[in-house]
């Protein structure tokens, strides 16, 4: 069997802009970066039985989406149109409290099962640069609860 490296790009990001009920999945469109991040915490489970070696017990897992890209526009609109599922995500981060919460999943386009939604609170960062860059804008989804596999949407 020959084995192909998979490629970060058929990442994709889409973000609730229905409701629970009647979800409309809004792709986040301009990404540059993704990354999912799982966190753990530990807690020392150590004793004399291991006859000096430690052991660790995993007490703890969160998750967390950094994404970086590029601010975009409806090229079609003469007037400011921005993408929807970065705007969405631009909202959510200028509120405190549960607006400041999306419904997000993610999942590989190349068939990969790898596909998961979830709830997170948005830190979204925006804007800035250069006369001579592009206009870039950085979000992260802080994972509230596990993660739940689904079906991937693209393998559908």
């Amino acid at each position: 069997m020959t084995l192909r490296s998979l490629l970060a790009k058929d990442w994709t990001l889409e973000v609730n802009t229905g409701t629970s009920g009647a979800p409309t999945w809004t792709p986040v469109r301009g990404l540059t970066e993704f990354a999912e991040e799982i966190k753990t915490k530990t807690e020392d489970d150590s004793d004399f039985d291991g006859d000096g070696w430690s052991s660790d017990v995993v007490t703890q897992r969160g998750w967390t989406l950094k994404c970086k890209g590029n601010r975009k526009k409806d090229a079609a609109n003469v007037s400011f149109t921005p993408d929807p599922g970065q705007e969405f995500l631009r909202q959510a981060g200028l509120v405190v409290g549960p607006g400041a919460n999306v419904e997000a999943r993610w999942y590989r386009r190349d068939g990969s099962p790898d596909a998961f939604q979830g709830y997170a609170a948005v830190d979204y960062k925006g804007a800035g640069g250069k006369t001579t860059d592009l206009e870039p804008f950085e979000v992260e989804l802080i994972g509230q609860g596990a993660p739940t596999p689904i079906d991937n949407p693209a393998a559908e």
